[in-house]
């Protein structure tokens, strides 16, 4: 069985086969989280770009608990040089099979400076597959018409921001969905700050209505079991 809980902003954590992979660890600092850095457990971490807030405690975590950052080439030599002393640096398009799955890097369309100003390389989305299911996490993007490839793939759940300014809003992620064709959608980046506000049940009401994909709203700190 595959668990999803979601931390709030864009933090997740999967866990299957008895490993714990947290994507985006963003705690410190984030007004919506429902537990601090310290509670958290993690074999693997996986990193989609450089911003602070999805960086976010990635280095205390990995050293705490030893878990493998998995990363871009450029966020895991940065991380690698604070301590932390196991990384897998992937890039764009590229996968891995690990113990718990393959994962691949999928584009995003964002920004990646990392929180001290350097370059923290291409930003990325994630498309995880594990126990024979498919999540695509698409990490902070913009609308591309790429995402109908990744759709092809054929998606179990996809996670997309919904919040707009920094990411796609309600209108282009309705576009999204009906590109990736996923079989269940769920939104993510929205209401951490009061810029990035949106009503997700009213985006969840239209992608019922418009697109064959099962739209389902997360509460933050909610545990949703794929079997």
């Amino acid at each position: 069985m595959v668990a999803l809980t979601w931390y709030g902003h864009a933090t997740w954590q999967v866990e299957t086969v008895g490993v714990k992979i947290l994507i985006d660890p963003f705690f410190t600092g984030n007004p919506v989280a429902p537990v601090n850095a310290g509670e958290v457990e993690a074999d693997f971490i996986v990193v989609t770009h450089g911003h602070g807030d999805h960086v976010g405690d990635t280095v205390a975590i990995a050293r705490r608990t030893g878990a493998t950052v998995i990363a871009n080439a450029e966020i895991a030599r940065w991380v690698g040089a604070k301590g932390v002393a196991s990384v897998h640096a992937q890039h764009i398009g590229g996968g891995f099979h690990y113990p718990f799955g393959y994962l691949k890097l999928t584009i995003a369309v964002h920004g990646s400076s990392l929180p001290d100003g350097t370059y923290g390389g291409m930003p990325a989305g994630v498309l995880l597959t594990v126990e024979g299911k498919k999540i695509y996490h698409a990490g902070d993007t913009g609308l591309f018409a790429s995402m109908q490839l990744i759709g092809d793939e054929g998606i179990d759940i996809a996670i997309l921001p919904i919040g707009d300014n920094y990411t796609m809003g309600p209108e282009d992620a309705l576009r999204a969905v009906k590109l990736l064709r996923p079989r269940r959608v769920i939104p993510m980046h929205f209401e951490t700050w009061e810029l990035i506000a949106q009503d997700p049940h009213a985006w969840a009401a239209r992608v019922r209505a418009e697109t064959d994909s099962e739209p389902r709203v997360m509460e933050i700190g909610e545990t949703l079991s794929l079997l």
